[in-house]
């Protein structure tokens, strides 16, 4: 099997370190973060004239991937209960030949930070510390396609969530020490809401489930059919302690 060794130009950083909780596809969640260049590629000219563009399409590498010795032409969808099998390139799925990963995201601005460039982005589906191979524009005309369709595959189920007084009191604490500013608690939310729990236990009730934000993680379980409940959030520093 031959190779093409690609080079890392930059790196993604988000308030997302794990996997968990990460949206499954883009723009799912408005969720901030930056690319942060290296050198040579992020010098100030290679970006004159990609703030004309409202979003980019990012291609980057699954390095949080363990399972990417042995190929595998087939591959259990999430979406599709995590139980049916599709082949590895009728799916989006993380396990693929060339560990590649390619997303749409926001635009949202370029900065120049020691002569090196960074772009803020939205709604990237990627996690803190993703290696970026390459970053191109998105062009409406040549690629949203409208007649499109993709059977089987539907709009995600936005699922309600809710909090307890006492994770309610836990999120004020945090955003006082400044762990945490009140757009993130909306974030989490909606992170949530998309229930990043395996598709087979889904079903399953009273089950604690924790997501990491910044440097808090956050507890949920669903206690009702479809009802997501926040019932803890604690400071990642007094857990490594």
């Amino acid at each position: 099997m031959n190779f093409l060794q690609l080079p890392i130009i930059a790196y993604h950083r988000s308030p997302l370190s794990e996997k968990f909780g990460i949206p499954r596809q883009p723009n799912l969640v408005d969720v901030p973060s930056t690319i942060e260049f290296e050198s040579p590629f992020g010098t100030p000219a290679a970006f004159v004239g990609i703030e004309r563009y409202s979003h980019l399409w990012v291609m980057w590498q699954f390095h949080h991937n363990r399972e990417q010795a042995n190929f595998r032409p087939q591959v259990r969808p999430p979406r599709l209960g995590g139980n049916a099998k599709m082949g590895v390139f009728a799916t989006r799925s993380m396990y693929r030949p060339s560990q590649l990963g390619l997303s749409v995201v926001q635009l949202a601005g370029v900065q120049v930070v020691d002569g090196l460039a960074r772009l803020h982005i939205i709604g990237a589906d990627m996690a803190d510390g993703t290696p970026i191979v390459d970053v191109k524009p998105y062009l409406p005309f040549a690629d949203s396609i409208q007649t499109a369709s993709s059977e089987q595959i539907d709009t995600p189920v936005i699922k309600p969530v809710f909090m307890t007084q006492a994770a309610q009191a836990l999120f004020e604490q945090f955003c006082q020490m400044g762990h945490l500013d009140w757009a993130d608690i909306k974030i989490i939310k909606s992170l949530i809401a998309q229930d990043p729990r395996p598709a087979y236990r889904q079903t399953h009730c009273n089950e604690s489930f924790t997501m990491r934000y910044k440097q808090v993680d956050i507890a949920f379980m669903m206690i009702d059919d479809g009802v997501l409940m926040i019932d803890d959030v604690r400071d990642i520093a007094s857990l490594m302690s």
